[in-house]
């Protein structure tokens, strides 16, 4: 495996003459091979919420789902499953998936009981995955249907910081209408991971189907997008970087010794863009070619047993010329639109809590219009219809929320629910 790397400006051209100048800069990022080493073990951790909340044809259809990823597993990955309510337990130590049945029994004897503690779940499922993170891929997937209301929501952002560092991905699953979409969020941003929605039980086996097969396509782990900028140029002051496909993430930037700036990429799939946005400011330069930054990814192969691999150091090119011409890149102003839809959609939350109704209307109006330039009519029409919701004086339901959240992270592959 490689890593494929691929940088454009939205403008790669710039007035010689102006003072200061703003662009986005593209950065796409992907393992490339002939195909995915499957040699290469898988490190599953299950933390599910057995609460008694999810009494009845919830969790029935959440152990259905755990059973089929259990036999979807080879000899050679690993499992782990942790179970919560008000208290967390460790169901199934950390092993190499060998006796798929009495692992199965295991699952299929829970039981709905007692309250919600996701805490002290994550607490001991990322204890768990950690035990078998070497030379594997490891990912853990946190399914709930409530509020954190045993535990502490702080306490969660630390744990999926935690995992991080260990570079371990965390991917949640909100059960329902009456999780917490902001937490739930947050542990997934914070550990790479993507957020997911089940609406209905019957879709929760789709929904793990589809999480598991991402995670069978990782290529390379544990990689960073490592980058300098040259003298009077420099990166925006607020969320310069972002990931906006194939999940929208705020990305956080950090600084090495060395001066360069770095951002947690972790897993990197086979043949599937990661593409993070950078926003730059630049000052006067002299006309010509102009070396604006440098670009490298600094990566893990676990198919090699190889740490620390750093991809090509590739230049970042910008013409100034004293007769200037725009020449906008679609590719890189559709990842633009990508990121203003996010944030229009989280403007118009923080409206809606504030008890700025048309404010909130407005600003999703905004976003279903975003949305429909970048050719995302499912989203334009889940946008919409809750801008249409609060101008006509209605509450917008859980439901309503949840749809709206996913809807600006990410394109959605299929018809918007109803």
């Amino acid at each position: 495996m490689k890593v494929n790397l691929q940088l454009n400006l939205n403008d790669a051209g710039v007035d010689a003459n102006q003072p200061s100048s703003q662009r986005q800069l593209a950065i796409s990022i992907s393992a490339i091979g002939e195909t995915i080493d499957r040699s290469v073990p898988l490190n599953l951790c299950l933390i599910l919420d057995h609460s008694g909340s999810m009494k009845g044809r919830s969790l029935e259809t959440v152990k259905k789902a755990a059973c089929l990823l259990v036999d979807r597993l080879s000899s050679q990955d690993r499992l782990s499953i942790v179970v919560f309510d008000h208290r967390a337990k460790v169901l199934i130590p950390n092993q190499v998936t060998e006796d798929r049945e009495y692992i199965k029994q295991q699952i299929n004897r829970l039981s709905a009981d007692g309250g919600t503690a996701i805490d002290e779940g994550l607490r001991l499922g990322i204890e768990e995955l950690a035990k078998g993170k070497k030379d594997t891929i490891s990912q853990a997937f946190l399914l709930t249907d409530g509020e954190n209301e045993h535990g502490d929501n702080n306490r969660c952002l630390k744990f999926a910081e935690l995992a991080a560092g260990y570079n371990l991905t965390l991917n949640t699953l909100g059960f329902g209408d009456n999780w917490n979409q902001d937490i739930l969020e947050k542990i997934a941003d914070a550990a790479l991971g993507n957020l997911s929605h089940i609406e209905q039980p019957e879709q929760a086996v789709d929904k793990f189907n589809s999480l598991f097969t991402r995670m069978q396509t990782v290529g390379l782990t544990n990689a960073y997008l490592l980058f300098s900028l040259m003298p009077n140029v420099r990166l925006a002051e607020l969320k310069p970087v972002a990931q906006v496909a194939p999940d929208t993430i705020e990305l956080p930037v950090q600084i090495e010794a060395d001066g360069r700036f770095t951002v947690r990429l972790g897993d990197l799939m086979k043949d599937v863009e990661r593409v993070v946005l950078a926003n730059i400011y630049l000052g006067q330069l002299p006309e010509g070619r102009q070396a604006i930054a440098n670009v490298q990814i600094r990566y893990d192969d676990p198919a090699l047993e190889q740490t620390g691999l750093f991809s090509l150091n590739m230049p970042v090119y910008m013409n100034v010329e004293r007769i200037y011409q725009p020449s906008i890149n679609p590719q890189v102003q559709q990842s633009i639109l990508a990121l203003a839809k996010y944030r229009q959609t989280q403007l118009a939350e923080t409206k809606l809590q504030q008890g700025d109704r048309t404010g909130a209307a407005t600003m999703l109006q905004t976003a279903a219009k975003t949305a429909l330039q970048m050719g995302d009519a499912n989203a334009a029409t889940v946008l919409q219809t809750s801008a249409t919701r609060l101008q006509a004086g209605e509450e917008l339901s859980e439901s309503d929320r949840k749809k709206t959240r996913i809807v600006s992270k990410t394109v959605l592959q299929d018809a918007p629910p109803k």
